[in-house]
């Protein structure tokens, strides 16, 4: 196993673990806010977005979470921004599927699901410790029980494997979210966009409404062109599904 270092930010590695974003919660819950990478070769309990979960094998998937004490000024894009840092470093083909899923060819590669803690033993300028959740398919998925349609990363990259993929991303996340400290989303949106698998098509969010997703805004909400105009999708509780 090579060995992975990353500027200002430890790095732990465990077999087996509930969640590695958990962990950190619980860490940061408890006053330990410092700059880390966990990963884990197999979830037990591992989450996504809207409570769903995330199965993960040990060699099938790359599992991990980092945690590091952010002040960003505008917190909206932070999944997006990550998601570009992802797809730029895994594969030109890897398509964005707002606001934190990797796609290849209309299925899911991978997710990522953003949390934030604060700790009265944070420093002033820290105002919140945020935790960065990445999972992302390596080899073939059963398909069963899922609502999209699973990709893997070795259909794209024939013979990867976790830790070469984890090499790939590591180093240029951790740049990535501190660029996004100093920043916020709007260096991010044009990549994003290139990326962008819903734009110019038929979308239907969970509310009901139907539209034509247009993009996304300066500071990453979807827009959607629907019957009662254009609408600036925000929460992290809409779902949004190609139509």
């Amino acid at each position: 196993m090579e060995t992975l270092a990353l500027d200002g930010v430890a790095v732990e590695r465990v077999d087996e673990i509930d969640s590695t974003s958990s962990e950190l919660m619980r860490r940061a819950r408890a006053g330990r806010t410092d700059a880390v990478l966990l990963v884990a070769r197999r979830q037990t309990a591992g989450r996504g977005r809207l409570g769903r979960s995330w199965a993960s094998a040990p060699g099938a998937s790359l599992t991990f979470s980092l945690g590091l004490a952010l002040a960003p000024s505008d917190w909206s894009g932070l999944s997006l921004a990550v998601g570009v840092s992802l797809a730029e470093c895994l594969h030109p083909r890897i398509q964005l599927k707002w606001p934190n899923d990797l796609w290849f060819e209309g299925r899911k590669l991978g997710g990522i699901l953003i949390e934030t803690a604060t700790s009265s033993d944070a420093p002033a300028s820290a105002l919140r410790y945020a935790v960065v959740g990445v999972g992302l398919n390596i080899l073939p998925t059963d398909a069963q029980g899922l609502s999209v349609p699973p990709a893997c990363l070795a259909e794209l990259v024939p013979g990867i494997d976790a830790e070469t993929a984890l090499q790939e991303v590591a180093g240029p996340l951790v740049a990535t979210v501190h660029a996004f400290e100093s920043f916020g989303f709007t260096p991010f949106q044009a990549r994003f966009m290139a990326r962008d698998a819903l734009r110019d098509r038929t979308v239907q969010l969970s509310g009901g409404a139907r539209g034509t997703a247009h993009g996304v805004t300066e500071r990453g909400s979807l827009l959607v062109h629907t019957e009662a105009g254009m609408q600036a999708v925000t929460s992290a509780e809409v779902s949004v599904r190609p139509a």
